[in-house]
């Protein structure tokens, strides 16, 4: 039997569910995930190889229209992330939620318009609609907006139907020789995702509290043969920042780096020792040498 292998670029606006679908789809988690818009920074690649065919995922940041708030040059970054993911895939996956098409839905979908690649609409979160029967209107109605290769409802958070996805995706995967190891799940490096860990646990525990001029540098990460001596520098861009990061006593950044830690260990399956800092760096976000210099870097 000949092999199959391709590239599917999942999309869709802030906080519809696009890194808990690829989580999902591979089993553990890869991208990380919070209840706050934006989580995603980077496109993320996750891999599954299964007998003959090899998908490759990239997750994206959230496609949003820029505002007054969101006018920094990371968001510029983010937006430029996930349009750059649509080059050169096999297939696309888009996102939205339940019967709800917002104005950055609408923007989503002008961008596929010259997508050559065949899209596939995933109605997410469908297992929280209150009224059942809504569903196959709005599938009608919302699959006419332009010739989808599939309409398929899902819930990314119980995996409904996540299987009948991948099956629909299967179809527009190209022959082809597999282009990474078979036991290879994603193309991060674990540097990477310790930073991100630690990012997770801070929106998470903080989301309403700290804005999104925070981000995570790994400044040490040292394997030995029974523990894994992490060293990481959350940056945030005002003093006030920082004093509600650390919390009375120094608990809130405790419990963040308890949370983290405990992450990693799973991630790793060694000992993690976890070191956190905080630091004020102003303008980080709208700074593009300063994003480069944090990784923040579409080359």
């Amino acid at each position: 039997m000949s092999q199959t292998c391709g590239f599917v670029a999942i999309v869709g606006r802030p906080n519809v569910g696009k890194s808990t679908l690829m989580n999902r789809i591979l089993g553990q988690k890869i991208s990380i995930t919070s209840r706050r818009p934006q989580t995603t920074r980077h496109q993320v690649m996750g891999i599954k190889t299964v007998e003959e065919t090899q998908f490759i995922y990239v997750d994206t940041p959230g496609m949003h229209i820029m505002s007054k708030d969101r006018n920094k040059a990371i968001n510029r970054f983010m937006n430029q992330a996930a349009t750059q993911a649509l080059r050169d895939v096999d297939c696309v996956v888009f996102i939205i939620d339940r019967t709800r098409w917002t104005d950055e839905d609408q923007a989503v979908l002008k961008r596929l318009e010259h997508v050559k690649a065949p899209v596939i609409l995933a109605v997410n979160k469908v297992d929280r609609l209150n009224e059942k029967g809504d569903l196959l209107p709005w599938l009608a109605e919302v699959g006419a907006r332009r010739e989808f290769a599939a309409v398929v409802p899902i819930s990314a958070k119980h995996g409904t139907q996540v299987e009948t996805l991948e099956q629909e995706v299967a179809k527009y995967l190209p022959e082809s020789v597999h282009f990474f190891p078979e036991d290879q799940v994603t193309d991060k490096s674990l540097r990477f995702m310790a930073a991100e860990l630690v990012r997770e646990k801070v929106m998470r525990q903080l989301g309403d509290e700290l804005p999104y001029q925070m981000t995570v540098e790994i400044e040490e990460f040292r394997e030995t043969e029974r523990v894994t001596h992490i060293s990481a520098l959350i940056l945030v861009e005002r003093q006030g920042q920082k004093v509600i990061l650390i919390g009375e006593n120094g608990d809130r950044i405790k419990s963040i780096g308890r949370e983290a830690r405990l992450d990693m260990e799973r991630a790793l399956g060694t000992k993690v020792m976890l070191n956190l800092w905080v630091k004020v760096k102003r303008g980080w976000s709208d700074d593009e040498r300063a994003l480069k210099s944090l990784g923040y870097d579409l080359d």
